[in-house]
């Protein structure tokens, strides 16, 4: 019953939103399982999953709920009123112990290459520091990309606008840019406490730790506008620090670096943060 109410209200919830156009990487009616993969690590996240430990989840289950109606059919009370004095089975307890290790070694070989080719990180066409903040994100392109950075900030309720196809906690006023099909090398850090920079669609997910430069990479396969959240509780606003990707061609992409390059090249300090947030009135009362 809990499942099925969890199920509806998750229904509930995705029929509030617009149907999405293709390629547009955020939930949509009546999907079910992971997002539309938009990357080739995406694609082999998905294919462990579904091929791999979905099928092996079920079959266990299958076996331990037989398991159980058998041992409750044969082994009740009135099917033995005698009970048996029976403490070992050599070859049951080799069994239980055996086949348990032979799952997790055929789950071990896929699941150490796609380790591997999430940690080995090709050479890169764009790479771009990540910085999480209490609660934002702020990003940084090298002097081959244009040298500039700037931050990125959730656009309030008030003013989000769906005729631009903005979306309530999913929409930022300076969404990221990266050029379709080029290998994006991303490198992660925090300036306060420990986030989480998820992107489900690009198959990414990685720790922004103080003090630390974790990377992680992805190659967008389609153009379209792709979202992510914080996926660790960082403080009261943690729902409150969306991502947003914009997946745009060669020719797109280049045309924006010259305009990003103009328009960030004095981004605000920190200091400045402050007064912005209270002009857009991002911390409301409930969002603890």
């Amino acid at each position: 019953m809990a499942g099925l109410t969890l199920l509806s209200g998750a229904r509930a919830f995705a029929e509030q939103l617009p149907v999405q156009p293709p390629g547009d990487g955020r939930p949509a009616p009546g999907e079910m399982g992971l997002q539309m993969s938009n990357s080739p690590i995406a694609d082999e996240v998905h294919a462990f999953h579904n091929g791999i430990l979905l099928p092996i989840t079920i079959l266990i289950c299958l076996f331990v709920l037989a398991l159980l109606i058998y041992v409750v059919y044969r082994f009740n009370e009135k099917a033995n009123p005698q009970p048996s004095r029976t403490t070992h089975n050599t070859l049951l307890e080799v069994a239980w112990t055996v086949i348990p290790v032979l799952i997790l070694v055929f789950i071990a070989v896929p699941s150490f290459r796609l380790l591997t080719n999430q940690l080995v990180i090709p050479k890169p066409d764009v790479t771009i520091k990540v910085t999480g903040n209490q609660w934002y994100w702020s990003y940084s392109y090298p002097k081959d990309q244009g040298g500039f950075s700037f931050d990125s900030l959730i656009i309030p309720d008030d003013q989000i606008n769906p005729a631009k196809g903005q979306i309530r906690l999913l929409s930022v006023d300076n969404a990221a840019v990266v050029p379709v099909g080029k290998i994006i090398h991303v490198q992660v850090t925090s300036s306060d406490v420990i986030h989480s920079f998820t992107v489900p669609a690009f198959g990414i997910r990685i720790d922004a730790v103080p003090g630390r430069l974790n990377e992680t990479w992805f190659k967008a396969e389609r153009v379209g506008v792709y979202y992510g959240q914080c996926s660790k509780l960082c403080g009261k606003d943690h729902a409150f620090m969306p991502i947003e990707f914009h997946v745009v061609s060669q020719q797109a992409y280049d045309k924006w670096l010259a305009q990003a390059k103009k328009q960030f090249a004095a981004a605000p300090s920190r200091d400045q943060f402050a007064q912005i947030q209270d002009a857009r009135k991002l911390n409301t009362p409930d969002a603890h």
